[in-house]
């Protein structure tokens, strides 16, 4: 397992995230309408959102720390890369716009499942979620932007899927939900390096 503390700082502008509009979607991901983000969140209005789940060609998937001042889960461990596309903006698009600037490299990415989820935190806010997951293969060194990721680390997902069990409260909340669906994805991001490798 690699595990890193990163010291670098990705130089570029990052909007303020609660200043944001995201999507308001009903049961069937159908938008009716937008939301400020941080109201959305006051409120627990269903929203469109994505996440992403890149491993490398080992199989490992690679996990990001979210800083200490994020506005929920701050300091819990988490899949590659979480977000919510903007008005007007594609899953897919989103997806690798925020991928960019949370772990500074892009890679394919490939759709494979969706669910709702609602949780309630500690500081009042809701999250309220129609999640899409997009799985991804990357054997690069991410260069996180540390206004969004303390930490990073490469972790097998059967030891993931142990460490979560033991210690949930280290672990965000999406990810724990998850977390029975690891090994499956890890199997698909296989799959996608083999094929790659035998059309190279």
């Amino acid at each position: 397992m690699q595990y890193c503390y990163h010291e670098s700082r990705f130089d570029v502008t990052v909007q303020n995230s609660m200043r944001e509009e995201v999507i308001l979607v009903n049961e069937s991901d159908e938008a009716i309408g937008t939301g400020e983000k941080h109201e959305t969140h006051l409120r627990g209005w269903m929203h469109r959102a994505f996440s992403i789940f890149v491993f490398n060609s080992r199989g490992e998937l690679l996990l990001q720390r979210r800083a200490p001042h994020k506005y929920h889960s701050a300091g819990l461990w988490s899949n590659t890369c979480c977000g919510h596309p903007r008005p007007h903006e594609t899953v897919e698009q989103a997806a690798h716009r925020r991928l960019q600037e949370e772990m500074g490299f892009d890679c394919k990415l490939q759709p494979v499942f969706a669910f709702v989820y609602r949780t309630e935190f500690d500081n009042e806010l809701i999250e309220h979620e129609y999640d899409h997951v997009l799985v991804g293969s990357f054997d690069g060194r991410p260069v996180p932007n540390d206004d969004e990721v303390s930490e990073w680390r490469w972790v097998d997902a059967r030891q993931l899927i142990q460490e979560i069990r033991h210690h949930p409260e280290r672990y965000t909340y999406w990810l724990r939900a998850l977390s029975d669906r690891l090994q499956e994805w890890q199997d698909l991001a296989l799959d996608v390096n083999v094929s790659r490798k035998r059309k190279a």
